[in-house]
């Protein structure tokens, strides 16, 4: 395992709630990862149980994210070191409620 590919398992098992995106959770850089953030939102997550990490600050991460995980887009969501997906997967996730049941949380 490279040492990028470690830092990204060291974080994934480190955090209940991780999202790879680009920007942060107060200043989302992209449409995708804005709507992760506002999803997570309406589940009821405080937004500071979120860690997030920048994949534009570290383009070690912002590619090896994508090998890691085996999925060719940002934003990633893992929950309890679980990869869950992207803000498409989220979305759909939310609407049946199964995103909710998995942080045990209910919709705001």
């Amino acid at each position: 395992m490279s040492d990028t590919q470690q830092r990204i398992d060291d974080l994934v098992k480190q955090n209940d709630i991780l999202l790879f995106m680009k920007g942060s959770a107060s200043f989302p850089q992209c449409g995708f990862s804005g709507r992760a953030i506002q999803i997570l939102k309406a589940c009821g997550v405080d937004p500071k149980a979120i860690k997030t990490v920048n994949v534009l600050e570290d383009d070690g991460i912002r590619a090896g994210i994508k090998d890691y995980s085996n999925w060719p887009t940002i934003p990633q969501l893992y929950l309890k070191g679980e990869f869950i997906g992207g803000s498409d997967i989220m979305m759909e996730m939310y609407e049946s409620g199964e995103l909710q049941n998995i942080l045990g949380t209910s919709a705001a």
